[in-house]
C-alpha cells in the first residue's frame, strides 16, 4: 500500500506560520510613547547663544554635521550630511531633516 503524498503548503504559507503574532496592535508603539519624557525647551544664556552663533557660522553645505534639537517636547540629536543653510528662512537642514535655528541647541561640527 504507497502512501500519497499529502498536499504540501505554499512555501509562503508556511512561513506565515511563524511570524509573530501581535495580540495587541499598537502596543509596542502606545509603550514606546509612553516612555519618552517631555521636556521643556531650555532658553540658551547669551554666552550659549554667541557660542552656538560661532558654531553655525562653521557649518558648510555638504559636510558632515552633529545638531542637538528640539522638537516636540523632546531633544533629539542628528548626525549626517548639511544639505541646507537658509538665512532667510532661518533653517537648517540635514539631509532631510528640516530644523528652525531657534530650535537649534548645540551643532558639532
Amino acid at each position: 500500500m504507497a502512501h500519497k503524498p499529502k498536499n504540501k503548503m505554499p512555501i509562503a504559507d508556511r512561513a506565515k506560520q511563524f511570524m509573530p503574532f501581535a495580540a495587541l496592535k499598537g502596543l509596542p508603539e502606545a509603550l514606546a510613547a509612553k516612555e519618552r519624557i517631555v521636556v521643556s525647551k531650555i532658553e540658551l544664556s547669551e554666552e550659549m547663544a554667541e557660542e552656538l552663533d560661532r558654531k553655525m557660522h562653521q557649518l558648510k553645505r555638504g559636510k558632515i554635521a552633529t545638531v542637538v534639537y528640539f522638537h516636540k517636547d523632546e531633544y533629539l540629536q542628528i548626525t549626517g550630511m548639511v544639505a541646507r543653510i537658509d538665512e532667510a528662512s532661518r533653517l537648517l537642514q540635514i539631509v532631510n531633516t528640516k530644523i528652525e535655528f531657534d530650535d537649534i541647541l548645540d551643532v558639532i561640527v
